[in-house]
């Protein structure tokens, strides 16, 4: 059996992405669970001000998940104990040799063992440049970094880059050459190399349009001038319409291949590149939908709006009609789980026993069903509501104006039903301002009562159109993994990684979705977690109350 205790006491690790929801959960549970290791070098970009050192001690060290565990382990190995054993290195994935200085690298090089790059962009749909300088030339950089440094590389990927794929996505599926609609292993249509620099040239392109807009350029073509600003427009104009159009690109490519967002369309180029590379030793761990802990560092930690937090807060808020496949189970899996599989492929890897490819999922062993799951939600709606002794803040007079059901069933929609329903709620609430709009004139030239409350509700009504129009572009966003498609991870290698470490390792880093109880995991921690530590003010982004 392979110690992970004493694997990593012999070898040196360095870790992207610290910051981040998932890094903050590795970090934790390394330091908790294997305090004995040999030592951590940490990547970490300055911002605001702060150094990198700083803004690791007060952003990484100083958050709710860390807090604890840094007490402990104070109390226990002194207060110099993380400065010796930890050593952070001010810089960015996005940058060549991840923006170390040439003596830095030196340093490094034949230090570290294995990088863990857990660092990425996981935005659906960014402007294509910002998500290809995190998962695309990031990668291209910790490859160069971990080659140059000796070291060998664990990257944390996600199970989607499978794309618009039906049913049980499997291990074995080569990963270069892959693209979702791939027809077989002799179709060699797609080159993630070709595609690379095709991309590139034109992010390119459009920076150049852009720039040329903003400098009032007569060279602009006839497409740039039309779908461009006045050169004697704002920056803000101008900075806009880039954007806009690095989107489009991203959306474009991604779906061109078979890619439901950008964000899994880079992140698959990130794992050819990998594939790709000469003399690396690697192994890439493909997480599902990782969503708050289930025990450490503590029931239901989450930070950030996590993949499954719009719909939860959806559902809470009072939604009724979903447009969902009832029996597509929801792949999610407790970020702590997450984090044990990832120190547990590291050590294998350092070890010499990993494999190249480890999915992360629990549908295979213990699914968890839309069609439950959202009755689930809706039920803790209506008892929070009966808790608060709050009824809907929509006024009755509003609801009925706008068709909006009385009752509190759930529906499932399809998606041919989907956009006619859309339709007739925006008329609907149209219709319903006119209305109001009318009376409120009447009563005025009446000099009748009413005209306040009646401002009230025209309010309402228009918060009510924003909160629909938002929150159908927010599910446009979901239907590939909640309605078109049906997808089942296999997760066979990091079941079998897990049979290979020590009986006290098991209990450290432990591997075992099929016990989770999904009710009880919704309701305690994904739940409470979503409204004690999800912000408030992003909370009301998500609101819907029709």
């Amino acid at each position: 059996m392979t110690d992970i205790a004493e694997v990593f006491h012999q070898n040196e690790l360095f870790l992207t992405g610290a910051n981040g929801f998932l890094g903050k959960v590795l970090l934790g549970t390394l330091l908790d669970r294997y305090p004995g290791f040999a030592h951590l070098h940490i990547l970490v970009r300055p911002r605001r001000g702060l150094l990198a050192c700083d803004r690791f001690f007060s952003e990484v060290l100083g958050s709710p998940p860390l807090v604890p565990i840094v007490e402990k382990i104070t109390a226990q190995r002194g207060k110099d104990f993380l400065r010796e054993k930890i050593t952070v290195w001010s810089g960015d994935v996005g940058e060549p040799n991840l923006g170390l200085d040439a003596s830095a690298a030196e340093r490094l090089r034949g230090r570290v063992g294995a990088v863990i790059n857990s660092a990425g962009l996981v935005e659906f749909f960014p402007p294509v440049d910002a998500s290809f300088r995190s998962n695309v030339d990031g990668v291209e950089h910790v490859v160069a970094f971990a080659k140059g440094a000796g070291a060998k590389l664990v990257h944390v990927s996600t199970c989607y880059v499978c794309g618009t794929r039906d049913g049980l996505v499997e291990e074995t599926e080569p990963i270069l050459g892959f693209y979702p609609r791939r027809k077989g292993l002799e179709d060699t249509s797609f080159n993630h190399a070709e595609e690379i620099r095709y991309v590139r040239a034109l992010i390119r392109q459009i920076h150049d349009s852009s720039l040329r807009l903003r400098s009032g350029s007569p060279t602009l073509t006839g497409a740039e001038a039309r779908t461009g600003v006045a050169a004697s427009g704002a920056e803000n104009g101008t900075s806009r319409e880039l954007a806009e159009r690095l989107v489009t690109l991203g959306k474009h490519r991604a779906a061109s291949w078979g890619w439901v967002n950008t964000y899994t369309y880079t992140k698959s180029l990130g794992e050819q590149i990998i594939a790709a590379a000469e003399s690396l030793d690697y192994a890439i761990v493909r997480p599902a939908i990782v969503e708050s802990a289930l025990r450490f560092p503590f029931p239901g930690w989450i930070e950030g709006g996590r993949t499954a937090t719009p719909l939860v807060l959806m559902a809470l808020d009072g939604m009724k009609e979903w447009p969902v496949r009832e029996d597509t189970p929801l792949e999610v899996v407790p970020v702590d789980l997450v984090a044990s599989a990832i120190l547990m492929v590291t050590a294998l890897l350092l070890d010499s026993r990993s494999e190249r490819l480890y999915q992360l999922g629990s549908a295979d062993v213990n699914p968890i069903h839309l069609g439950p799951l959202v009755s689930l939600l809706s039920e803790q709606s209506r008892k929070r509501e009966y808790n608060n002794h709050a009824r809907t803040a929509v006024p009755y007079v509003v609801r009925k104006l706008t068709g909006a059901p009385s009752d509190s069933r759930v529906r499932f929609v399809t998606a041919e039903e989907l956009r006619p329903r859309r339709e007739r709620l925006q008329k609907r609430i149209g219709r319903a301002e006119d209305i109001l709009a009318a009376t409120r004139r009447m009563l005025a030239v009446a000099r009748l009562p009413g005209t306040s409350s009646l401002a009230g509700w025209s309010t309402t009504l228009r918060t009510l159109g924003l909160q629909a129009s938002f929150r159908d572009q927010t599910l446009d966003q979901y239907l590939p993994f909640v309605l078109h498609y049906r997808y089942i991870f296999e997760s066979e290698n990091i079941r079998a990684a897990f049979a290979l470490i020590s009986e006290n390792d098991r209990k450290l880093v432990p591997w075992d979705p099929e016990r989770i109880e999904w009710k009880d995991y919704w309701v305690n921690h994904q739940v409470r977690g979503i409204q004690k530590w999800i912000q408030p003010e992003t909370a009301r982004n998500w609101t819907v109350r029709v």
